[in-house]
């Protein structure tokens, strides 16, 4: 992938989530765990999380993670949460913060290569990452690989500025009603076929 293929990063939260978010930035999970927050995150991936290092860095959990695209399997998962959450959406300039780190794939994956973003982005294709649908019927192996490399993540130590957001998606028009009564001033554009 090379850098003008990252338009922006997104970070999936629940609405509710936003007034806090746009006080104190995106936390990593252990910066996050004493703030009063709505989660969705699946407890047995956290689970999973919780017990892996980055190579030569640090636990996982202290990163906050974002996604180079939120139209990905862990954003099909909570579909039936649709009302009630966003996308928020990155500056790209977040690549360029000290200590990033990129997960070629879903940073829990077994498989998973973890590298700075100078030499990270190489490692993906931007093709896979970027594609509308990860299913291969007709080749399993590549679907569970295409499944975990719409994940990919970008990974930053401790926090996330809300200086770097410059928009957010909804999936329909009740979740934008749950945002604007957030009263923030912040752009935000409905795009039901982003959401599942």
């Amino acid at each position: 992938m090379k850098r003008e293929d990252i338009r922006e990063l997104h970070y999936v939260t629940p609405i509710d989530n936003v007034t806090t978010i746009l006080q104190l930035g995106i936390l990593s999970h252990v910066q996050a765990s004493p703030v009063d927050h709505l989660s969705i995150a699946m407890e047995q991936i956290q689970a999973k999380r919780a017990n892996k290092r980055i190579p030569g860095a640090r636990r996982l959990h202290e990163y906050v993670n974002l996604y180079f695209d939120a139209h990905n399997p862990m954003l099909s998962k909570v579909r039936a949460q649709n009302d009630t959450i966003c996308v928020l959406r990155f500056h790209g300039g977040v690549l360029d913060l000290p200590g990033v780190i990129v997960a070629d794939r879903n940073a829990s994956s077994d498989y998973v290569v973890f590298r700075p973003v100078a030499t990270g982005l190489d490692l993906l294709d931007s093709s896979r990452v970027f594609a509308q649908y990860w299913t291969h019927p007709d080749d399993p192996i590549d679907e569970m690989r295409h499944k975990s490399e719409k994940c990919a993540e970008v990974l930053v130590p401790d926090r996330v500025s809300p200086e770097f957001i410059i928009g957010a998606y909804v999936a329909n028009p009740a979740a934008l009603h749950r945002w604007q009564a957030l009263g923030v001033h912040v752009t935000v554009e409905v795009r039901h076929g982003f959401f599942f």
